[in-house]
Order: C-alpha cells, then structure tokens, then sequence
C-alpha cells in the first residue's frame, strides 16, 4: 500500500491585483505563436482585446478561438485544435471561466499527442508527448480549473460529461487577477462561488485527502463563507473579489490533489443532458449530498462547524456537523440557488434519465472518494430528493 502522497501544481502562479501584468512576460518564456481561446462573452466584456493587445506589444503573433460556450464539449475542442495545428502555434492562453480552460487543456493535449479526446479516459490512451504549455486566466472565482490537472468535455454523441484527470492538463501558468472577476454578474458568481466551496469541501472529506490539501480546503471554506455573499451583492467589492478569487484557486489546488466526491460525480450528468452550468448543479446537490454523508463524515464537518462558529463551544460534534450543513443551506438560499424543478427541468424526462445519470455518476469514479459511498438506488433516491430541494425553513429529512 503506497505510503505517501503527491501534491501538484503549475509551474507558477501569479496572483493578487494587476498579476496580468506578467501575460506578456510567460509568453514569451513558452512559445513564439499563441492560439488565445475564450467565448464571446469575455470577448464583448474586453477582456480578450486586452489580452490581444499585451501580445501585439511584446510583438507576438496571435489567432484567436472565441466559440467555447458554458459547457465546453468536444466539438469546440476539435475546432480549436484544427485552427491550432493550422497555424502551428506552440502556446496558448486561455482567458475566461473553466469552460475556456478546460477546453484550452484538451487542445494543449491533443496538439502533441493526437487522437479523440475521450480516448484518453481512464489512461485508456497513454498521454506519450508533453502538451504544448497553457497558461491560463480565469475571469470567474470558482472552477479553480487553472491550478487542475482535470478537464471535463461533454461528449456530444453520447451527451457524457467526460472527465478526464492526468498531469498533462495542468497548466505551466495561472494568472488569477481578482480584478478580472469583477465583471461576473451576480448569477455567475453565485454559480462559481458554489462551485469552489463544492471543491473545498469535497476535497476536504475525500476520501483521498491528504494534510496539504487539508489545509488548503479549510482556508478557502473560511474565506469562501464571509465573502461570496458580499461579491453577490458588491460586485465591485474588490476586497471581498480577491478573497473570492484566492480561495477559488486554493479550492482548486486542494480537490485537483484530494479529488472530488458525490456531489461533482452526479452534477456532471445533470450537466449533460440538460445543460445547467456546472456550478448551478453542484450547488442545487451540495447541501441534499451532504445530508446523505453526515454521518460518514461527523468529524470533517464539525471542524468546518467550528470555523463558521468559534463561539460554539458547547456543541456537540453532531451538532456543529449540522450547523455547517445549515449554514451552507442558508448560503444557497441567500444567493437564489435553484433546485432542479425551479430551474424548469421537466420532471417526466428526469425521471426517464434517472438510471442513465446514477450510471454515468458511478462510471465517473468520484462517487467512490466520498465518505459514504452510494449505492445505483441510492444516487437515483438523491436525485430525486434533490429535484424537489428545500433551501430554506425547516431541515430537510432525507431517508435512506
């Protein structure tokens, strides 16, 4: 049995107000051509130009891909890379959410090694050649996808979130400018603020967790718990901005190490078939899956307990166990989290998806590093429990 861990990370990481900056800098030390891949919203917000100019004035020649959508799938991907292998680039920048990210991973990938994407879970395919370098700029707090060695790509053929985990996809670079954040609207950085405390917190009762990624979840659940709520309502708070942004990162760091559990295994398929944003889905799962996994992880969650409320002395494990629960709970609710019926998915064709989603969950592997880990019946009981969420008023009562 192995006896120690392995612990990841870019190259290098520059972070904090103004970090952009160093764009122009890392390009230069990687490659000669850049392929710049985002979506057309951070093209209309002006992040792109700004991006497109630092490279026009280190006198860099540049092509840009600008179709990643929300949830990035495997055509996006081929298309890139045909406009990569093209104008035979040899770096990229990725600058936008994990969706620009992600894709960008795939196409760094595939550049050197070839192939169909999905040919690469599991290790089915050997990863052979290094990826040509990536350095990537996220613009949302959340994903945490530019300090990962995961990509996740939807299989359009076989409406699969694949995801697909090896050291290749981590970046060399992460640029996280908190500033760039501060154009997410409310919804968006709802949805991606979920997302980072999912990855905290998953990362933090995983069952692969380890103490560098201990430390790591806990500082980004403190951080993530006093400041989402004020990023939702200032977006132009840039204290609360930046302690959104390093705590996506560490979160990033943390399950990219530890791996993520239930809730990410069974929001992927949701993510599939009826195309709601990762983060929006973790979060409509977070707090019913974690209800399910209380009593397999009464201990984990109580520390979490003690950081929401120092003050709380008295309290059981069990019960700070329940606070945190409750406070995450109270947090969806603060910030308009749908469940999955108030998000207008038909209940008839859920329930006829049921047992292909509890499938592709377990298939993905994640549902296997959480505390408890679920049986088929058990996920499509969750699934169902989770469509009709309650985030507010009394406990939820979650039988199983």
């Amino acid at each position: 049995m192995k006896s120690y861990s392995e612990f990841s990370i870019p190259n290098s990481v520059f972070y904090g107000k103004n970090a952009l900056s160093q764009l122009g800098e890392q390009v230069k030390a990687y490659g000669k051509k850049v392929l710049l891949i985002s979506d057309r919203i951070i093209e209309k917000i002006g992040h792109v130009k700004t991006c497109q100019n630092i490279l026009k004035e280190i006198e860099v020649s540049y092509v840009s891909y600008l179709d990643v959508n929300t949830e990035p799938t495997d055509l996006h991907v081929d298309r890139a890379l045909q406009l990569c292998l093209a104008e035979q680039c040899d770096v990229i920048v990725a600058i936008g959410g994990g969706s620009c990210i992600d894709a960008a991973k795939a196409v760094a990938v595939l550049t050197t090694n070839g192939g169909y994407i999905g040919d690469y879970i599991g290790g089915k395919s050997p990863i052979k050649q290094r990826p040509i370098p990536l350095i990537a700029i996220p613009t949302t707090a959340g994903t945490g996808s530019e300090v990962t060695n995961v990509t996740v790509i939807t299989n359009t053929s076989e409406d699969i979130k694949m995801m697909i985990k090896h050291s290749a996809f981590l970046p060399k670079v992460a640029i996280v400018d908190p500033m760039l954040t501060t154009s997410s609207p409310p919804t968006v950085t709802a949805a991606t603020g979920v997302d980072a405390l999912c990855h905290a917190i998953e990362a933090y009762i995983s069952r692969r967790a380890q103490p560098l990624t201990d430390t790591l979840a806990l500082s980004a659940i403190e951080a993530i718990l006093s400041n989402l709520k004020v990023a939702y309502d200032d977006g132009e708070n840039t204290d609360a901005r930046e302690k959104m942004a390093i705590a996506s990162m560490q979160a990033g760091i943390a399950f990219s190490n530890a791996s993520v559990t239930l809730v990410h295994g069974m929001s992927r398929p949701i993510g599939a078939l009826f195309h709601v944003p990762h983060g929006v889905s973790n979060a409509m799962l977070l707090p019913g899956v974690l209800e399910y996994t209380k009593d397999s992880a009464i201990e984990k969650l109580a520390s979490i307990g003690r950081i929401i409320s120092p003050e709380s002395t008295t309290l059981t494990d069990t019960e700070l166990a329940d606070l945190t629960i409750n406070k995450i709970k109270q947090l969806c609710s603060d910030l308009n989290i749908p469940n999955l019926k108030t998000w207008g998915i038909d209940e008839q064709k859920f329930q006829q998806v049921l047992d292909k989603m509890a499938t592709d969950a377990i298939a993905s592997g994640s549902p296997a590093n959480n505390p408890k880990v679920p049986t088929k019946q058990e996920i499509i009981d969750l699934y169902n429990y989770c469509y009709h969420y309650n985030f507010s008023g009394k406990p939820n009562t979650l039988t199983s």
